[in-house]
């Protein structure tokens, strides 16, 4: 492994592990772990600026997917200090409740500072895509 897929390695993980943590403390915690202060998430249901912005947007999103996991579907696509990751929800009786794709951009200490979602397949009765 390179310097650049160990980073970007812990970067998923700590990633999926900040979106899979229930509890409000550990999920702050590691929201300073994975992401720059300044980091930017732009998804089809919101736009976020900032650290505590993101949390934010976690907090809520989760309380209403509570149960629910994120879970990579494939090994991320690296492009330099990008990476494309395919992941799935799935609910808590096993079934997926949707999947998507994430670009992250990682910076060389290994912190998160960007990501775009897209939804591949959204959850029953949603849209997609956002304009």
């Amino acid at each position: 492994m390179t310097e650049t897929t160990t980073r970007t390695a812990t970067a998923v993980e700590r990633y999926l592990e900040f979106w899979n943590t229930a509890d409000a403390a550990g999920r702050d915690r590691l929201a300073c772990e994975a992401f720059s202060r300044d980091v930017e998430h732009v998804a089809p249901v919101a736009r976020a600026e900032g650290c505590d912005a993101v949390l934010a947007f976690a907090t809520e999103l989760l309380t209403h997917v509570a149960g629910h996991r994120f879970e990579a579907r494939s090994e991320p696509d690296l492009h330099d200090d990008r990476l494309r990751l395919r992941w799935r929800a799935v609910a808590p009786d096993g079934s997926e409740f949707a999947t998507g794709t994430d670009v992250l951009h990682v910076r060389p200490d290994g912190l998160v500072s960007s990501v775009t979602t897209f939804l591949d397949r959204a959850p029953d009765g949603f849209a997609a895509h956002h304009h």
